[in-house]
């Protein structure tokens, strides 16, 4: 009795020694998260650039392209590789054997912070997503979002299945990353070039809308083919109409709800009591996206339409920020971490195919976008260029197709790696480029006041 009494209080104390080995690890981690999104971000603001792309490069650096500081076992990497499992092993006594355990779960924890991340994303973004402007921008807009949708999904599935042999399952992912349009910014350039309530500027943030929104159903798609390995028509034609459906549904909930919403949030009257009940709702509706077999951040984007359409809208918006600011990042940075650029080193000769790979999505991520502005039609004058160029930055959504890609396993790290450099690249040319096809704009600063929700998200 007394042995056994020994042995319990034993597996006990190293039960509670383990748990506050691996908060501490999880701890470190975080201020190594925080730390690369603060001066990442901070550098890429400075320089003119979206802040996100800052994050995404610190998080390259800290990761397991470089530093080493935030790895991850499905990187292929060990615990003794990781600087945080290192710097505890000869401080806090942590031993070979608890390494292991403490480094996977660990980053486990991670992996989860940052799938909540980017659920919170997903639904700030469907806040910020106007649906009466969705539905006032015309079949202009509407045009160019399809063309934007459809060229470049199907000439980079084709072309690297063609081209590369690579298999249909990554190709399709690597394809509807394609996609992605970012809309804050383009919406950020155009108000400093005072383009924004131009009629290009107009049919740009229409299209970058339904773009983002078509883009939620693809990824919906392609991310359930990812989980069951195989392309069945059966299946793709019900995820297609059931993602669809889903979010003409929360369309259609919106139109009585929100006022139910309202009422039900002004009965509270402690603190987060607007905030924490979306909340509720945001998790609700991701849940029960998941439950049909979609992606859960398509039910939070769709609570985001919901909600926008609320009398607390501005409210609300206010009071997600700092969660945004808190977990987003988390995802971003993990991103970058996770990818390893060593795969695309030219001096290799193993790693070309990674840069043919990645130049191929390059050349389509740009081509497929600028020809959208050959589908505006019966409008004399206006600058198709300016339109296509101003649909091809992917930013933070281009970001969320990488992170969801690798998240699932179906992409190889050559892969993986090619669609990270063509988000940065299309990210980092749209600015100069918009300058370039808008000559001799002048800043319009009630234009950029007009819209200070999309010049915010710019800026995340």
């Amino acid at each position: 009795m007394l042995a056994s009494a020994t042995e319990t209080a034993t597996e006990a104390s190293s039960e509670s020694e383990y748990g506050t080995l691996l908060l501490t690890a999880v701890l470190l981690s975080l201020v190594v998260i925080y730390l690369a999104r603060q001066i990442g971000g901070e550098i890429s603001n400075r320089v003119g650039l979206p802040p996100v792309l800052g994050e995404l490069v610190a998080g390259v650096l800290v990761g397991v392209s470089a530093l080493h500081l935030l790895t991850f076992p499905e990187a292929g990497v060990e615990p003794s590789s990781s600087l945080i499992i290192r710097f505890l092993e000869s401080t806090s006594g942590l031993t070979p054997d608890l390494a292991v355990a403490v480094f996977r779960d660990q980053n486990d924890v991670i992996s989860v912070l940052a799938e909540i991340g980017v659920v919170i994303l997903l639904f700030e973004i469907g806040l910020e997503s106007n649906l009466k402007e969705l539905l006032d921008v015309g079949i202009q807009a509407t045009l160019v979002a399809i063309v934007g949708v459809v060229v470049p999904f199907a000439a980079g599935t084709a072309g690297l299945m063609t081209f590369f042999g690579i298999s249909a399952i990554p190709a399709i992912f690597a394809g509807a990353a394609l996609t992605a349009t970012s809309i804050g910014i383009t919406s950020k350039v155009l108000s400093e070039l005072g383009r924004l309530n131009s009629k290009e500027g107009q049919i740009i943030l229409g299209a970058a809308v339904i773009d983002d929104v078509l883009g939620i159903i693809v990824l919906a798609v392609v991310a359930s083919l990812a989980k069951t390995g195989e392309i069945d028509v059966t299946n793709v034609v019900y995820l297609i109409l059931s993602a669809s459906g889903f979010l003409i549904g929360a369309v259609l909930l919106g139109k009585v709800f929100n006022q139910t919403f309202v009422s039900v949030v002004d009965l509270f009257k402690t603190r987060g009591g607007i905030v924490i009940p979306a909340l509720i709702f945001a998790y609700a509706m991701a849940y029960l996206a998941a439950a049909i077999h979609l992606e859960a951040i398509l039910g939070a984007f769709a609570a985001g339409l919901v909600l926008d359409e609320t009398d607390k809208r501005k409210e609300l918006q206010r009071q997600v920020i700092p969660i945004a600011d808190i977990l987003v990042p988390i995802f971003f940075v993990t991103v970058g971490a996770k990818t390893d650029l060593g795969v695309l080193n030219p001096a290799n000769p193993t790693n070309r195919e990674g840069l043919l790979i990645a130049s191929f999505l390059i050349a389509i991520a740009i081509i497929g976008k600028v020809i959208t502005g050959l589908a505006v039609f019966g409008q004399p004058g206006i600058n198709r260029l300016a339109i296509g160029v101003g649909m091809i930055p992917r930013g933070e959504v281009g970001l969320v197709f990488a992170g969801v890609g690798s998240a699932s396993g179906a992409l190889s790290k050559p892969l993986e790696a090619a669609i990270i450099m063509m988000v940065i690249l299309t990210t980092f040319l749209a600015p100069p480029l918009l300058r370039f096809v808008f000559p001799d704009s002048e800043p319009d600063v009630e234009a950029a006041k007009a819209v200070p929700e999309l010049d915010r998200a710019a800026n995340r």
